[in-house]
């Protein structure tokens, strides 16, 4: 079967945040795919609702024969299964996980469009995205992700994060 480049953006501003993205990407790498490439750790400003802690995000890609429901559906799972609880949207969250691309696929259905329909927008999704694929084009805007991060407006703070695990200091 063919194997498919999926890049998934995780996110968490609720508990012991490097731990959680730590066991995602762990669960991710069993029930998906194992992981092809995977950012450092950003710390970044909450978007939307801006009234709630900083967010630790990573990008990673993957490269699956999954189906991009049955990606969606295990990323759902996981996220479950490390205590996410959907209340408010852009809220506070222990875990989230979405899915950016789904190789050159162009797809909008009532549970997932691809790709992501705000990723362009984001500093926090572009920054660690043009880290590890700075020449993936966008399907839809045909765009490199280090061409979208140049022309970016948004101005929230993304920096790197201290790793504090794996032997890092």
């Amino acid at each position: 079967m063919n194997q498919y480049p999926v890049f998934l953006l995780l996110g968490a501003n609720l508990g012991e945040r490097e731990s959680t993205l730590k066991q995602a990407v762990q669960l991710i790498s069993e029930r998906i795919a194992p992981i092809a490439a995977q950012s450092q750790l950003y710390e970044t400003a909450p978007w939307g609702v801006i009234d709630q802690p900083a967010f630790l995000n990573q990008v990673i890609q993957i490269e699956t024969e999954l189906s991009p429901k049955k990606v969606l559906d295990q990323t759902l799972n996981i996220e479950k299964q490390l205590g996410r609880e959907r209340r408010l949207r852009w809220g506070a969250r222990v875990i989230d996980i979405d899915i950016l691309y789904y190789a050159d696929l162009i797809l909008a259905d009532s549970d997932l469009h691809l790709p992501h329909p705000r990723l362009h927008e984001r500093r926090f999704t572009l920054v660690p995205l043009a880290e590890i694929a700075p020449d993936f084009i966008h399907p839809g805007l045909k765009k490199t992700n280090r061409e979208l991060l140049e022309t970016c407006t948004d101005e929230g703070i993304v920096n790197v994060f201290e790793q504090h695990w794996e032997g890092k200091k």
